[in-house]
């Protein structure tokens, strides 16, 4: 049996947590087209959108996320308050960056996470910045109908992520090395 399981203490995670705005706006990046060829597609800019709340544990690549219509404290302590529960047990010291939303007086922090701000202006330290990148990338050049048929999108991909493609895309080198020199 563990020593930690024997000591009775609880198991150490660490998450990093972010928030994304997911609109029906035409998500465009570059094309590959033939020399000469002007690539052509159908672009919306409805203002429409909701706003995906996440978390990603980069050494397990486990993610969980939720939905919500703003960004904002409310929101956010109900999604805090619902990962606690997912977390059960154990303890997650989780980064995130210092969005008021984040910051709010009125954030009462559940006892299994511990919080811990990035730098400002660095959303590149955030590992689930990769993952929003990539769920962005499943749908360019598409056009949505309506609120719903994105939030369905959003939610197939999701489904189809597996815990090493999350792993891979959120894991980066100087994270693992860190949490190899503090040994969790």
């Amino acid at each position: 049996m563990e020593l930690q399981s024997l000591l009775n203490i609880p198991q150490l995670r660490y998450l990093a947590q972010d928030e994304s705005r997911m609109g029906r706006k035409t998500e465009t990046k570059r094309v590959i087209t033939a020399k000469g060829v002007k690539p052509k597609v159908s672009v919306e800019w409805p203002r429409e959108a909701f706003w995906l709340y996440g978390v990603v544990e980069p050494l397990s690549g486990w993610h969980w996320t939720e939905s919500y219509d703003k960004l904002n404290g409310e929101n956010f302590q109900q999604f805090l308050d619902e990962l606690s529960q997912q977390l059960g047990d154990t303890v997650a010291v989780m980064q995130l960056d210092g969005a008021p939303a984040h910051r709010a007086k009125k954030i009462d922090w559940p006892e299994n996470i511990i919080p811990i701000f990035q730098p400002p202006h660095c959303p590149e330290l955030n590992a689930i910045e990769r993952l929003w990148q990539h769920l962005k990338g499943q749908w360019k050049g598409e056009n949505f109908l309506s609120l719903e048929a994105l939030r369905q999108r959003v939610n197939q991909e999701l489904s189809q992520l597996n815990l090493s493609q999350v792993q891979s895309l959120t894991s980066f080198d100087f994270i693992l090395d860190a949490l190899l020199q503090a040994a969790f």
